[in-house]
């Protein structure tokens, strides 16, 4: 086992046992689909590529791809992104 997959599943029994949600123990990204419309990313890190047809942003855990039509971001903040558009596909790539 390497030492990154051993001191995640160390984070996971602490944030367990202190009861912390994984989002916040591991620095994981909060995603919030309504239908293929609307996505709500909290805790990004910012946003890489930006186009009507892609959107990548930064999270803790490398990046996330959005992909689809008529996207665009309604907000952001510091913590929380909201995008508005047909979302077709959502990857993430270390």
């Amino acid at each position: 086992m390497d030492i990154f997959k051993q001191s995640r599943e160390m984070q996971q029994k602490l944030g367990k046992a202190l009861d912390i949600p994984n989002d916040i123990i591991l620095d994981l990204p909060k995603i919030t689909l309504i239908g293929n419309v609307q996505l709500y990313i909290e805790n990004h890190r910012g946003i890489i590529e930006y186009s009507p047809e892609t959107i990548r942003i930064a999270v803790g855990i490398g990046e996330l791809e959005i992909s689809g039509s008529t996207l665009m971001i309604r907000t952001i903040s510091k913590d929380d992104l909201h995008l508005d558009g047909e979302v077709e596909a959502i990857r993430f790539r270390r």
